[in-house]
């Protein structure tokens, strides 16, 4: 999702690029119906419709580390039990 100043037209092709942990990832996208975050800030969402081979995987990857990271960090405070004194 990008966090935008004004919307932009719901359809519209552009061309996001953003960096990730795992490095840097370029594509088309389609442009989705924008959502309100606050008086001065839209939430854009898009999709990609045309992607790398190479961005895809680095994509991929950053979404995985993310993940495991979410996961690591539930699982550690979920199912560690308390210490006892």
């Amino acid at each position: 999702m990008l966090r935008l100043a004004g919307a932009l037209e719901q359809g519209n092709l552009v061309e996001v690029a953003f960096q990730t942990e795992s490095g840097a990832v370029k594509g088309m996208a389609e442009i989705l119906q924008p959502t309100r975050k606050s008086k001065d800030e839209i939430m854009q969402p898009f999709r990609f419709i045309a992607l790398e081979d190479d961005d895809q995987r680095t994509l991929r990857s950053a979404l995985d580390s993310r993940v495991d990271k979410d996961f690591l960090g539930l699982r550690s405070s979920q199912w560690v039990a308390p210490k006892r004194k």
